[in-house]
């Protein structure tokens, strides 16, 4: 039975986390248990799977919890805040972390699981899309597994499994190309919030959910697997396959290619995380290729998708760049939820956020440039916001030092 700890345990990747839990329990049992402010969900899952110790990441709301759990015989220990948050990730005999939190608010309880000497299922991209120059040297210090645990790269960690050293020549990521994938260029200024949430294939979280309406979260990813695998970003490629049925392939240096597919279901690379080298049997739907009809693939269309060229450029500019572009497309995004922006201008807040930067980036950052350059943009997309009056609807340039 392998202990595992769940940071995130009321969004979308930890409720899925829990549900395979349930289903398997001689597998897995749960230690500790972290959450954002999702207080009646967070006390069905403590008296569910009993954790030793659970974190509420909004302090306000720690004695709350204390008083609906005062009649449990086995209590844990609760703790609060970032700091709480942080001591959950390192506690205890926990095999595994999910990082589940969403955004860079996962970088620092990554940190410290990993210090503590756990293997991370990392479900939380900005781990390494802000943090990788620190977070690498960290997992081979402390000699930890740094296993993916979203659909994407966990296809291509499986992909890999038996390839020999430098036998990789390319990889392949699919995207489902979001909520405006069938809609023309000229539409997307009519973009309202309740249109970019309608994920034509898969479940998630509203930001996840827009950053897959602008492919973001596929120029997110191309970051995130150049730092996974060790690829230079001239041989990561981006395809629009609608169907979400191959969720990655690989290239091989002799031209064959290796393909995972599957249902859309983020249970399936969670389980493989927590369960890598071994394969769980389970009751899951299996894959009927004939159900799923024909598979299509088309090229990403640049003057669509503008954010996706933009963290091509910004992951080859590196240091604390990626940092900078992570945290102005999660402000950029928040204000859009929040009907301050329109969607076109997320783009165009990200890109003006990363210029103002790219005079201070740090090539080698500590971890204290990279939290000070994700706070920096932050701020600056809050400026910039208040007098963005256009929005662009083409790719942006960036030019490199």
């Amino acid at each position: 039975m392998k202990a595992i700890t769940l940071l995130g345990s009321t969004g979308s990747i930890g409720t899925q986390t829990l549900d395979i839990v349930a289903q398997y329990p001689e597998q897995f049992r749960v230690v500790g248990l972290a959450a954002g402010r999702n207080l009646d969900l967070l006390v069905k899952q403590i008296r569910q799977f009993q954790p030793e110790i659970v974190a509420i990441a909004d302090a306000s709301q720690l004695s709350s919890l204390s008083a609906a759990l005062a009649d449990l015989e086995q209590q844990p220990h609760l703790v609060a805040g970032e700091t709480g948050v942080a001591e959950v990730a390192a506690y205890g005999d926990a095999e595994s972390v999910v990082t589940g939190i969403v955004g860079c608010a996962g970088l620092l309880p990554t940190i410290a699981a990993i210090q503590a000497g756990k293997d991370i299922a990392l479900a939380n991209k900005e781990t390494l899309i802000a943090g990788g120059p620190v977070v690498l040297p960290l997992v081979e210090k402390h000699g930890v597994k740094l296993l993916p645990a979203d659909s994407e790269h966990s296809a291509i960690f499986q992909c890999l499994q038996g390839v020999p050293q430098g036998g990789l020549r390319r990889i392949i990521l699919t995207a489902s190309g979001g909520a405006f994938r069938d809609w023309p260029v000229e539409k997307l200024p009519e973009v309202t919030v309740a249109d970019a949430l309608k994920h034509p294939n898969w479940s998630m979280g509203r930001k996840i959910t827009v950053d897959s309406a602008t492919l973001m979260n596929k120029g997110l990813e191309v970051i995130e697997a150049h730092y996974l695998f060790g690829l230079d970003y001239d041989q990561i490629d981006i395809v629009i396959h609608p169907q979400s049925i191959i969720h990655s392939l690989i290239e091989l240096q002799d031209t064959s290619v290796l393909a995972q597919l599957g249902w859309p279901d983020m249970r399936l690379p969670l389980l493989y995380a927590l369960s890598w080298p071994e394969r769980v049997a389970t009751d899951w739907q299996p894959l009927d290729l004939v159900k799923s009809g024909d598979l299509t693939f088309r090229e990403p269309n640049h003057q669509k998708y503008p954010c996706m060229q933009l963290a091509y450029e910004i992951g080859r500019l590196g240091g604390a760049l990626p940092a900078v572009m992570n945290a102005a497309n999660e402000q950029a995004v928040a204000l859009f939820l929040q009907e301050q922006i329109s969607f076109l201008d997320i783009p165009a807040v990200i890109e003006k956020t990363c210029d103002r930067f790219q005079a201070q980036n740090t090539l080698q950052p500590s971890l204290e440039d990279i939290l000070a350059a994700d706070q920096w943009a932050r701020q600056m997309v809050l400026s910039i916001s208040q007098t963005q009056s256009t929005s662009v609807t083409i790719a942006p340039q960036l030019s490199a030092h």
